[in-house]
């Protein structure tokens, strides 16, 4: 009888042992899912703001112009902004699909608006050459005097405004797993190093200069890879895995980055994410076996 009571005690130890285990685990899987709907919901919010700041460029360009063709066009490209703002707001933020699909819509959005900002500028120039030159046409010049103190009263609004168009965008992923040799490698098991890249596009509004680049890797289990610090992004701090700095010019570029595999990885999706200027400027997954 004595022998069965403490079989019985040694089956309830391990019992609980595995219950705190199970519970240990189920707890750091919500902590990582958590993080990971939090980032989503953050780009989804930063996503509509920049919709919204298209559509208030737009009104504020309507306002200063005098061409009606011109503002027939900006006021549909304005109803087109309005319309994905509402696409938007509908869809949710683990939604991954339709979430690329209106990131995308955003880097159409910032040229053509980028292309109005010029015409305007180009209308601004136009305006004082003929203030310059055509000192004798009173009536004219002072109409065109009353835009341009319009236009300049509304510069110091304007400047914030092209810091929106001047946000960067990374597009052209591409993931090259790597064993101890060098070569491509499929087997999370035999990874030893991460080669990976992408192309930031050209904005010719975006300031020119130094810029770091982090990379953010999260493991299939949504708990990042390789920690090396943390960086600010929607007033909170993130860990990244890999960091670059860059001298952008303003063209197309080409970033390659490195990460040495320190730990035992599983296979699976893996994601990686792309921040620059604090801001998320694109993503990409791959898989391993």
């Amino acid at each position: 009888m004595k022998k069965q009571y403490i079989i019985f005690a040694v089956v309830v130890a391990v019992l609980a042992v595995a219950l705190v285990f199970v519970f240990t685990m189920l707890q750091q899987q919500k902590s990582a899912n958590a993080e990971l709907q939090e980032l989503a919901e953050l780009d989804k919010l930063e996503m509509e703001d920049q919709y919204r700041q298209f559509d208030m460029q737009y009104g504020e360009l309507q306002k200063q112009l005098k061409n009606d063709s011109l503002i027939a066009q900006i006021e549909e490209e304005r109803r087109h902004t309005q319309e994905l703002l509402e696409e938007l707001e509908r869809t949710k933020a683990t939604d991954a699909a339709e979430i690329t699909r209106l990131k995308k819509e955003i880097t159409s959005l910032r040229k053509v608006l980028q292309s109005y900002i010029m015409q305007v500028d180009s209308l601004n120039r136009l305006n004082e050459t003929l203030v310059a030159e055509n000192a004798e046409m009173k009536e004219q010049v002072t109409e065109a005097n009353t835009q341009i103190s319009s236009l300049r009263t509304q510069a110091s609004t304007l400047k914030d405004k092209v810091e929106i168009a001047a946000q960067l965008d990374a597009t052209g992923f591409w993931v090259s797993p790597q064993n101890k040799r060098g070569k491509d490698e499929k087997k999370a098991k035999n990874v030893k190093k991460l080669a990976f890249g992408f192309t930031i596009v050209k904005n010719v509004t975006a300031q020119n200069g130094e810029r770091v680049v982090y990379a953010r890797i999260l493991k299939p289990d949504n708990t990042i890879l390789g920690s090396k610090g943390t960086f600010s992004y929607e007033n909170t701090q993130l860990e990244y895995t890999e960091k670059k700095y860059i001298d952008y010019n303003g063209e197309e570029q080409s970033v390659t980055m490195y990460s040495d595999i320190e730990e035992f990885i599983d296979g699976g999706t893996y994601k990686v994410f792309i921040f620059c200027d604090k801001q998320m400027i694109g993503q990409t997954s791959f898989t391993l076996k």
